[in-house]
């Protein structure tokens, strides 16, 4: 994932790339932050599915133990 920043220059939120010493600035454009948004949600709501589908195993192996 790229790093994000304030802009020196004009202020805005920027992506930084550090080459050989130099640092530079590359403004984010808001489509390309809404589809790292939209990435973020997928990945999160897959996480929350397996989440609780283990609560639930977790739960029945409970269950059967008592």
């Amino acid at each position: 994932m790229s790093q994000v920043s304030i802009c020196p220059t004009c202020g805005s939120k920027a992506k930084i790339k550090e080459q050989g010493g130099a640092i530079t600035y590359q403004a984010v454009q808001d489509e390309e932050a809404f589809q790292k948004v939209g990435q973020l949600k997928k990945a999160l709501q897959t996480f929350k599915s397996k989440v609780e589908r283990l609560e639930l195993e977790i739960e029945t192996l409970k269950s059967r133990q008592a």
